[in-house]
C-alpha cells in the first residue's frame, strides 16, 4: 500500500492534498442547498458535507468552510433562517457541479444551469425541481470548529418530500430507485446501488 505520513501529507501540493484527503473518507451525500437572500436573490450550491445528526428531533448538520470570503449560502440561511436540501439525480450532475462556481450574489445559479426552481407553499427558500428527495430546513444553531476555522451548522427538517417509488413500507428510502448520486472527493459523482439490507444486529449466543 502507498503510505503517507502526516509530515508527507503536510508537504503535498494543495490540489493533490485536497483530492487525497477528500476522497480517502469514501462516498458522501451529494446535496444541492437552496437559499434566498432578504432581497430575494436565489442561491444554489452543491455540498458534500451534509450529515445526519438525529431522528427525534429530525436534525441535519453541514460543515461550512471558513467565512473569510463571501459565503452566500451561509449569509442567506443566517438572515432568513431557512434553506432547502435537494438530493441530486444522476441526470443533474453536470449542472449540480457547476453550482460550485463563484458567482456574484446578484446572479442565481438557477439562471446559469438547466436546474429549475420549485416553490412550495409557505416556504421562501427555493427547491430544485425533480430532485428525488427534498427537505425544507430551518437554521437552528452553529458551532465554530477552532481546529480549522470551519462551522458546523445545525438545521431542523421541517418538511420532507420523497419520490414515492423510493419509499418502502417501513419508512426506509432506497436511494438507487430514485437515481440518487453520491460524491467521492470534490468532483467525482457516483451512482448508488443497494447490495443488501440486514436486520437489527444483536449479540450472538455462542
Amino acid at each position: 500500500m502507498e503510505h503517507f505520513s502526516k509530515r508527507e501529507i503536510d508537504q503535498l501540493s494543495k490540489i493533490y492534498k485536497l483530492n487525497l484527503i477528500n476522497s480517502a473518507t469514501g462516498y458522501k451525500s451529494a446535496q444541492l442547498v437552496g437559499s434566498i437572500s432578504p432581497e430575494g436573490n436565489e442561491n444554489l450550491a452543491v455540498f458534500s458535507s451534509i450529515v445526519h445528526l438525529g431522528s427525534d428531533p429530525a436534525l441535519i448538520g453541514m460543515i461550512l468552510r471558513p467565512t473569510t470570503v463571501p459565503r452566500h449560502t451561509y449569509s442567506n440561511m443566517k438572515s432568513t433562517g431557512v434553506f432547502t436540501l435537494n438530493a441530486i439525480h444522476e441526470s443533474q450532475i453536470e449542472d449540480a457541479h457547476h453550482t460550485s462556481a463563484s458567482y456574484p450574489e446578484s446572479i442565481s445559479e438557477f439562471d446559469k444551469t438547466q436546474l429549475e426552481v420549485e416553490k412550495k407553499e409557505n416556504f421562501i427558500a427555493p427547491f430544485v425541481k425533480d430532485a428525488p428527495i427534498q427537505m425544507a430546513c430551518n437554521y437552528v444553531n452553529e458551532y465554530h470548529i477552532k481546529e480549522n476555522n470551519t462551522l458546523l451548522i445545525v438545521g431542523s427538517i421541517e418538511d420532507l418530500y420523497v419520490k414515492e417509488s423510493m419509499l418502502l413500507e417501513d419508512g426506509w428510502i432506497q436511494l438507487d430507485l430514485g437515481g440518487v448520486v453520491s460524491i467521492n472527493g470534490l468532483d467525482g459523482y457516483a451512482k448508488t446501488k443497494l447490495i443488501e439490507r440486514f436486520p437489527y444486529a444483536r449479540p450472538k449466543n455462542d
